[in-house]
């Protein structure tokens, strides 16, 4: 892993702290927090809520983490930047006390072998310098049969790709034409745009990539959801990522 290509990412959303909690408190009252937690809880062991150990990496502001102790479970939130993890704490307000944070890279995590259930994370496998030693790392942290459950999108491959920057420039067409928030513009923008031109994944084809690693690295299966995008997001996403749509993927270790 490159320090100084570290050092950009952690600076960069050390910057987008405040801007992205914001975010995510707001993503609260959208109404699809029963819907996020069902697209959760569909892969998760059957036993009780309490018993389930979960870890989720990459919190940022805390929006799974805090979905999650809402809902009766004890979760582990994990992030590298200490400015997202204190607005994680502020926004989870009351539930605090049910979510065990720490600062860590996702590649080198601080706990023992075998301590989850569940590893969960959304939009953050885009963001990695070595996803191949990330997941490597994830599923060490796995019980036996336990699951990784990624969210994420092939965020900033228009960057690489003549017709997928055509289709995201119609998205931003379409942005404009319905008079919704352009989720694709504001704080930092071209910023992180440099930043992803030079991370891996954004050259990728995902989630295809992401299955022929994940398998090639020891999960024992891999299940993907191309279209959850259909079940989590609202219409402004709908209309904002039109041409990069969410899938999650479920490797099983």
């Amino acid at each position: 892993m490159s320090e100084e290509m570290m050092k950009r990412i952690i600076s960069y959303w050390t910057h987008r702290a405040d801007s992205y909690s914001k975010l995510n408190r707001e993503e609260f009252g959208w109404g699809m927090n029963d819907r996020w937690l069902a697209a959760l809880e569909s892969e998760f062991p059957d036993k009780p809520r309490e018993e389930i150990r979960v870890l989720d990496i990459g919190t940022g502001p805390g929006f799974f983490s805090i979905l999650l102790s809402q809902a009766g479970y004890f979760p582990h939130a994990a992030d590298c930047t200490e400015e997202m993890l204190k607005e994680a704490r502020k926004n989870a307000g009351i539930y605090e006390e049910r979510i065990t944070f720490g600062q860590m890279n996702a590649d080198a995590l601080q706990y023992e072998d075998e301590t989850f259930d569940i590893v969960v994370n959304r939009n953050l496998t885009w963001n990695l310098q070595n996803p191949c030693r990330c997941y490597e790392e994830w599923k060490r942290v796995l019980k036996p049969e336990g699951k990784l459950i990624v969210f994420d999108a092939n965020w900033y491959h228009y960057l690489f790709d003549e017709a997928a920057k055509e289709a995201y420039d119609r998205d931003r067409e379409a942005a404009a034409r319905e008079a919704i928030i352009d989720f694709n513009t504001g704080d930092q923008f071209e910023v992180m745009e440099e930043i992803a031109m030079e991370l891996p994944m954004s050259k990728k084809p995902r989630p295809i990539w992401d299955r022929e690693k994940l398998l090639s690295l020891g999960y024992a299966s891999v299940d993907i959801c191309e279209d959850i995008w259909k079940a989590v997001w609202t219409d402004a996403e709908r209309i904002n990522y039109a041409s990069t749509p969410m899938f999650r993927i479920v490797a099983t270790k």
